[in-house]
């Protein structure tokens, strides 16, 4: 089972999902990307994603159609990336909100985002383990 987490731009809600569902589910082969590469870091981010223990790859990655074909399950985690774009495919969305560098309580509401990216992972984790979805 191929698994792709989709946001913005592969800095922060996408990559928490991958790293997430990596560590706690090792059958499953994960990849997260941006619609739009950054090409900054933001290492903070990681600072922060790393007090829930996940490590995040610190480097955005760009959608690209060898990756929109490689996923078997396509999971927006963002409320700015249209559906649309991905057909012919599974696909979850989960409207979670964007935090931008340098916003008031900017590490809370990452933390916040964090905590319910992790929720959501473990339910899509649930129906992956009860192989609801199968290849």
């Amino acid at each position: 089972m191929n698994v792709l987490f989709v946001c913005k731009f592969n800095v922060f809600r996408s990559q928490v999902a991958e790293a997430y569902l990596k560590k706690i589910n090792k059958r499953v082969n994960v990849k997260s990307v941006g619609v739009i590469r950054e090409v900054k870091g933001f290492p903070k981010v990681g600072k922060i994603a790393k007090t829930k223990g996940l490590k995040l790859k610190g480097k955005s990655e760009g959608l690209n159609t060898k990756v929109i074909k490689w996923a078997d399950v396509i999971v927006i985690v963002a409320d700015n990336v249209p559906k649309g774009i991905f057909t012919k495919k599974k696909v979850l969305v989960w409207k979670v909100k964007d935090v931008y560098p340098k916003e008031c309580n900017e590490v809370k509401k990452r933390m916040k985002i964090i905590k319910q990216i992790m929720k959501k992972v473990d339910r899509l984790n649930e129906k992956l383990e009860k192989g609801k979805w199968k290849q």
